[in-house]
């Protein structure tokens, strides 16, 4: 057994893993790892990729980690092939990143060996994890009064101050982002970021604001804010 698992390149100075803690080092880390992801699809959007990559990354980490042994060397390389990873799909959330964060931090600990601080930080982070999303920690309550305005009219109005007065009116706040052409430059599209001082007359803002665009087409959409997100 000593031989099938020896290195080619061990020596008496290195010291070698058994068979039976490399087992069980893998196997915590592999239950942290479900772990971590049965926290994760609590109450949150996910897809199958992702929380197989969460239940799994853990033992990875911690396989390169036990493999690696104090040599830091070896170690300044490791972390060198890991930051030329890229994840091909889409850019994750801030929440997403954590999580996988987490796993490298649970998957570090367990290659180390310290198979007590890997256990005790994966509970206590999802203990957390949960509590925050049960609270709704974070959410603005006030997200209702953030809306995105689109407004479409024709080429020959002059949109510096046509709806001043009556965003002036409605708002506490707007600030005009973007005009893009439409309908082959002959409409433009003014794209306006509004904090509205009552949500209740959207309606009537709305109608304000067609008597002066001519009708034209007129979105009111939740202000986004993912953009911003890290």
């Amino acid at each position: 057994m000593n031989m099938i698992f020896g290195g080619l390149f061990d020596t008496d100075m290195t010291a070698v893993i058994s068979v039976e803690d490399f087992m069980l080092c893998v196997g915590t880390a592999l239950l942290l790892g479900m772990i971590l992801a049965a926290s994760f699809m609590h109450r949150n959007r996910y897809t199958k990729s992702f929380v197989v990559t969460l239940a799994l990354l853990p033992a990875v980490v911690c396989v390169v980690i036990m493999m690696v042994n104090g040599n830091v060397g070896a170690g300044v390389a490791v972390a060198g092939t890991f930051s030329l990873v890229r994840f091909r799909s889409v850019p994750g959330t801030a929440k997403e990143i954590v999580m996988l964060f987490l796993a490298m931090a649970a998957g570090l600990i367990c290659g180390m060996g310290y198979l007590g601080f890997a256990v005790l930080f994966t509970i206590v982070m999802c203990l957390m994890n949960t509590l925050y999303n049960r609270l709704d920690f974070g959410i603005r309550k006030n997200s209702a009064m953030y809306k995105t305005l689109n407004i479409t009219i024709p080429e020959d109005l002059d949109y510096t101050a046509v709806f001043d007065e009556v965003l002036s009116q409605y708002t506490d706040s707007y600030e005009l982002v973007r005009v893009k052409t439409t309908n082959l430059g002959s409409m433009f599209r003014l794209t306006y970021d509004l904090v509205i001082k009552d949500s209740s007359k959207e309606k009537e803002m709305i109608d304000q604001l067609r008597c002066r665009n001519g009708n034209l087409e007129i979105t009111v959409s939740r202000q986004e804010t993912a953009s911003m997100e890290l």
